[in-house]
This record gives structure tokens, sequence and C-alpha cells, in this order.
């Protein structure tokens, strides 16, 4: 009689993975703003980055979430090699593997909350019925099932922040990239908003934050900072939960983040 089958090995793909990557805007003169940089984040990290303004954070960001190529290096998602993809790819990529959380929510004013959240998914080939299945699903694990009717501008600032968290998760991404998540937030609400972001970790999710606030950096179990071009990891293994609660070249514009917010191509 034989035993059970062994569990299955762990993926141990990292979620990003940056081989020499830079990108130098053309000029003249041109401008490096990412130096050649070898990163990895694995499946299940929370990490944090910061850095001053113009440091290269939103480099990071546009590159991490496929809204830039690189000009040297390689960078994989979930394994993927991404530099020549077609621009119909690349867009399906991101579609399916990242989702993004902006400082400045993003949503359609004249929707309900369930409606931003479903036309998420238009772009990913969801069917309908499903969309907005996912969509209560989504607002339900953020806390907002009685608000699914509401539109945003009958929701407080906490309140939209979680429904931008909704409609980035609620497609299933491997990768969830927060620009400044608790910039537009009072103290309470951004510890509502890095206290969920915490549960999703939990759950398994690679969170990745970028942020200015000293606080919210420390929630990551990592940080790493980026100043003139340059990544630097400066804390690593760190508690993950414990702490309290775009810039410069290549920075996302507030069309370009509205249109990724939903799911579109940019």
């Amino acid at each position: 009689m034989t035993g059970a089958p062994p569990d299955p090995a762990p993926d141990t793909t990292p979620v990003i993975e940056f081989r020499g990557v830079g990108l130098t805007y053309p000029g003249p003169p041109p401008v490096p703003a990412l130096r050649p940089s070898d990163l990895r984040i694995g499946r299940g990290e929370f990490v944090t980055v910061v850095g001053p303004s113009g440091s290269g954070k939103s480099t990071f960001l546009n590159i991490a979430g496929l809204l830039d190529a690189p000009t040297t290096g390689t960078y994989l998602l979930d394994g993927i090699p991404t530099r020549e993809l077609s621009d119909k790819a690349r867009t399906g990529l991101r579609g399916n593997r990242v989702g993004f959380v902006f400082q400045s929510f993003h949503l359609l004013p004249h929707r309900t909350a369930l409606e931003n959240v479903a036309l998420a998914m238009v772009y990913t080939g969801v069917p309908p019925a499903e969309r907005l299945a996912r969509a209560r699903t989504a607002l339900e694990r953020v806390g907002l099932a009685h608000r699914t009717a509401s539109p945003p501008t009958r929701l407080s600032g906490g309140e939209r922040q979680r429904v931008a968290i909704a409609r980035a998760v609620a497609g299933g991404p491997s990768l969830l990239l927060c620009d400044e998540p608790t910039g537009n937030l009072d103290s309470e609400n951004a510890r509502k908003v890095m206290e969920l972001l915490a549960d999703l970790h939990r759950e398994g999710l690679t969170v990745v934050v970028i942020t200015h606030d000293r606080q919210v950096a420390l929630r990551g179990g990592r940080t790493v900072t980026i100043r003139d071009g340059r990544l630097n990891e400066t804390r690593e293994d760190g508690p993950a939960y414990e702490a309290g609660a775009g810039d410069g070249v290549g920075a996302v514009t507030a069309a370009g983040a509205a249109a990724l917010a939903a799911g579109g191509a940019v």
C-alpha cells in the first residue's frame, strides 16, 4: 500500500526579479532615471520602497508595473521575461498579474463602488456575471459589503481607498503595487488601510508599497531605498506590522493612473 503523495513544492519563483535593470530617458542630455540594479521580491513578501522626491521611485513603479520597459537589463515578472513582449502581451500580463493602488483613488464618480471594482476586469476577459460576483467578493474582503451601491461621492476617503484596493485585488493578481496609498488620508484611515494591506499580505499576496512616510515604511518586512536612481536594501526581515500607520521623472500621470486602475492600457 502506498502512502499519500507528497505535498507539492512551494513556488520559489520571485514575483519581481531585476537583473541589471536600468532606465535612461533619451536626451539631449540623457537622463538616467534608474541605474542598473538587481532586486528580487519573493512570493508573499511585503516590501516598502522609500526615497526623496525625484529619486526614481516612480520609475521603479513604472518598470515593476510594466508601464515602462527598461533600457538595460532584464525584468522577470512571475518568472516571465518582459523586455521583448509586444504592447498587447505587456498589457495582458499587467492586467492579469498586477494590481495598482494610487494615492488619489482614481474612482469613477458616477459609478457605484461595485461598478468601479467590476469595470477593472473588463480588459482581462472575465465574463460580465463573473465580474460582478468577483467585485462583490472583493468588496466584502475589504469590509465594504454594505457600500456596494454607493458612489465614491458618498464615501469617506478611507472607504474610497478600500474600494480602490478591492478593485486592485478583484482579478487575483500576483503583485499589489501601492503608490503612496495613505498620502490623502488622516492618521486613523491610514492605519486602517495599512492594516488591510497587512491582512492581504497574510493571505499570501505580494505587496509593494512606495511611501514617504517612515511609519508606513516600517510596516514592511523589508525596505528598499532609492536615491539618485540607485536601489539599496536598508532594512531586511524587520517586524512587518508592529508600527503605526508620484515623483520626478517617469511619474504616472493622473489620466494614465485612472486608465490603469480601471484595468486598461495606458
